[in-house]
């Protein structure tokens, strides 16, 4: 079948491994951050179009304001101009017919008393957040020639890296499957906290992007998040548990092999990207619980190259923290690894720490490595560990201080978690694991949810073998849109 695959950017690896694994299918790539140049000429809008625009654009700057417009019709009437007649949205979206509506919107009675609190600042910046979210609609792909002549979309992400496939639901009946290993919307919820957006701004973006995954998760055939964590904010936000598929992320395990037990048996090892969530903190108040009963232990914290501010300041104040904490600076060292596999192998036991995770990757690559465990109950970290790893409550150095001494006192139990966490890694959570689930979710998708097209040949006639075979299982009539 032919399948189009919507990327963010940075799901890069896991879109290779995906298109080299299941190569019976063909892959046709489309990066919203990165559009190809549109094929629809654009236009200087008449009036009939700004009418339109502004009809549209209301009822989606209602719904934002909670005084009752209509999301879905506002964005797929933006979409439809911009596809059918030429409307350039990048434009119109940066007008001051577009400030003038959102301030109409937010001054609407029964709007939300922080939509009353907007003034023009904050209607241009919101204007200009929008355009940014709403590039997609204007992008030449919701054509016969383009998203509308695959069998299947499946966005890597939710939020607006799977508009495009809404778009080609809404305009092709082409059916959507998004994949959210981290949810999008919890993603902006942190990152808008510390963005420097008014209040009126933040609630109001907010509620686009809780509109806008609710459209998804409601236009979606199949949603697959990658953990139970995923899957309860999917719930939340109005997913429907049955159109849900818990698929875990595949990591390639030949990259991490180690034996259970190995390693400095007097050394804790830290590995991963830094940042406050990651709570080092309390990591090294804990190892200094941790060295008070065992003198020659040892902290290795090894981390992934600091490429922003914040990063940097935090690592910054962490080696600060351990220089006073540990004068004599042999216990705790701070270095990079090219090989997170000999960072793990290095030592006996590997911490984590955090106080906000999704999916745990490090901890399955120590889990690979044969390593026994000691996690912050954050995210998916039970749901990974199982009953492989001690896991203590996240922001309590005391807890996790037992729990490393526990690990550090009795090598044959880190032998045997060692052993039993590497099974379950490879029972669970490898590259084959995850396309193996993806073959059947594509199948079960297109055997319900065929697109009913003519393909002709060159003569005119009917073309051979252009409608995939899963789109003619035999079996009992389903209603539509039943998957099960």
């Amino acid at each position: 079948m032919r399948i189009g695959l919507l990327t963010d950017g940075r799901s890069g690896l896991w879109c290779d491994r995906l298109v080299r694994g299941i190569a019976q299918h063909e892959f046709e790539i489309y990066a919203p951050g990165r559009p190809a140049p549109s094929r629809v000429r654009r236009r200087r809008p008449g009036r009939g179009e700004r009418r339109a625009f502004t009809g549209h654009l209301s009822e989606l700057a209602g719904a934002l304001c909670g005084e009752g417009g209509d999301f879905a019709a506002g964005l797929y009437g933006l979409a439809a101009l911009a596809r059918d007649r030429g409307l350039g949205l990048s434009t119109a979206l940066r007008s001051e017919l577009a400030v003038r509506t959102l301030e109409a919107a937010c001054r609407t009675p029964g709007a939300r008393r922080v939509a009353h609190a907007a003034r023009v600042p904050d209607h241009l910046v919101l204007a200009a957040l929008l355009e940014r979210a709403l590039r997609p609609l204007s992008y030449g792909w919701y054509t016969e020639d383009g998203l509308g002549a695959v069998d299947l979309c499946h966005a890597a992400s939710g939020g607006t890296t799977a508009l495009p496939g809404l778009l080609a639901k809404h305009f092709c009946g082409v059916p959507l499957l998004a994949t959210e290993y981290g949810v999008q919307l919890r993603a902006h919820y942190l990152a808008a906290s510390s963005a420097p957006l008014s209040a009126p701004v933040r609630a109001l973006y907010a509620a686009f992007q809780r509109l806008l995954a609710a459209e998804v998760y409601r236009q979606a055939a199949l949603i697959t998040p990658g953990n139970a964590h995923a899957r309860r904010w999917q719930e939340h936000c109005g997913a429907d548990p049955a159109k849900l598929r818990t698929v875990y992320p595949g990591m390639e395990a030949d990259r991490f092999t180690g034996e259970s037990g190995g390693g400095d048996p007097s050394t804790l090892v830290w590995a991963g990207r830094i940042e406050p969530a990651k709570d080092l903190v309390s990591l090294l108040h804990a190892f200094v619980a941790v060295r008070d009963e065992e003198p020659e232990a040892r902290l290795r914290i090894v981390v992934a190259p600091v490429r922003d501010p914040e990063g940097a300041a935090y690592l910054a104040h962490c080696e600060a923290l351990a220089g006073r904490l540990f004068p004599c600076g042999a216990a705790v060292s701070f270095e990079e690894a090219p090989d997170p596999a000999d960072a793990y192998a290095s030592g006996c036991v590997v911490v984590l720490s955090s106080v906000v995770e999704g999916f745990p990757v490090g901890l399955v690559e120590s889990m690979l490595c044969g390593r026994a465990t000691v996690s912050t109950d954050v995210g998916a970290v039970v749901e990974v560990v199982g009953g492989t790893g001690l896991v203590v409550p996240p922001r309590d150095p005391r807890a996790l201080a037992d729990a490393c001494l526990a690990l550090l006192h009795d090598p044959e139990r880190r032998e045997r978690l060692g052993a039993a966490a590497r099974a379950r890694a490879l029972e669970l959570f490898t590259v084959e694991q995850s396309l193996m689930a993806f073959r059947g979710i594509y199948l079960e998708i297109v055997s319900h949810c065929p697109v009913r097209r003519e393909v002709l040949d060159a003569d005119g006639g009917p073309l051979l073998f252009a409608t995939p075979p899963e789109a003619r299982v035999p079996g009992p009539i389903r209603p539509e849109g039943a998957l099960r």
